[in-house]
């Protein structure tokens, strides 16, 4: 049975993955458990302004495919783009092809490389491209896709800090919170973040509802695979591979969203 999420989770979860002025008052293990298992929540405000922003630009006479620019920039903002740069550096490291050690150590410079330059160009123009389409729909299609993308990002995030998960480091923000969700928790949050898009999508119909719950899972899904893929190359997770399975993730879900 889920519980009422604590305040320091709360806190935590806004705190450290949105720059909304929440200040973080405890980072010990409990705090960082109850963050995680909030990131969905952090991930549901972020799509909230995200679409908030499409809307207002639509409202003013902007086409779509400018609406799409702002709701893929507000999250980046909102992030500070950490979680971009977590991709670029995780993508850097990934096609490096050197051993786990060097490939963490090319992932802490602070250039991108070519690796990561093309993934940034290539999820960005996918993401663009996907909210362009939700938002030719209908204004209701496209702030669906912005709101259910980024909360599958940060569902992404709590499935990744689930027990069984290591850090690839001993310091940093991936290490604080690897392994810090239980197993259980972490797939109860999934059904509800699935359920949850399900409502949403219901408002617009049930095909909708499907689908929007289909694009959550599949989204976890295809996350899972780049964050065991990680765990394989580089020994564990870093602060770049959350960042790298948050974009994976709200990438997906914006894909799904538009198909069919």
């Amino acid at each position: 049975m889920l519980r009422t999420p604590s305040p320091d989770g709360l806190r935590f979860a806004f705190g450290t993955l949105t720059v909304f002025p929440v200040k973080v008052t405890r980072w010990d293990r409990e705090a960082a458990r109850a963050g995680m298992l909030c990131a969905p929540l952090a991930g549901l405000a972020v799509g909230v302004t995200a679409a908030a922003a499409g809307l207002l630009l639509l409202v003013l006479g902007a086409g779509t495919p400018l609406a799409a620019v702002a709701t893929a920039a507000v999250p980046a903002v909102l992030t500070r783009g950490l979680h971009l740069d977590g991709l670029a550096d995780t993508a850097d490291g990934l096609g490096s092809g050197k051993p786990a050690e060097d490939a963490l150590r090319i992932m802490k410079q602070s250039d991108i490389g070519p690796f990561g330059v093309l993934t940034l160009l290539f999820v960005l123009l996918a993401q663009m491209a996907a909210l362009t389409q939700a938002y030719d729909a209908s204004w209701a299609h496209g702030a669906l896709a912005a709101v259910v993308s980024a909360t599958a990002a940060r569902l992404a995030l709590t499935l990744a800090a689930r027990t069984g998960v290591p850090a690839a480091r001993p310091e940093g923000l991936g290490a604080a919170v690897a392994g810090a969700v239980p197993a259980g928790g972490a797939l109860a949050a999934a059904a509800g973040t699935a359920a949850a898009a399900a409502a949403a999508g219901a408002l617009l119909g049930p095909y909708d509802a499907v689908r929007a719950a289909l694009a959550v899972l599949c989204a976890v899904a295809v996350a899972e695979l780049l964050l065991r893929h990680c765990v394989r190359r580089f020994g564990g997770v870093t602060g770049d591979v959350f960042g790298g399975v948050a974009e994976t993730a709200a990438t997906t879900a914006l894909v799904v969203l538009i198909l069919g």
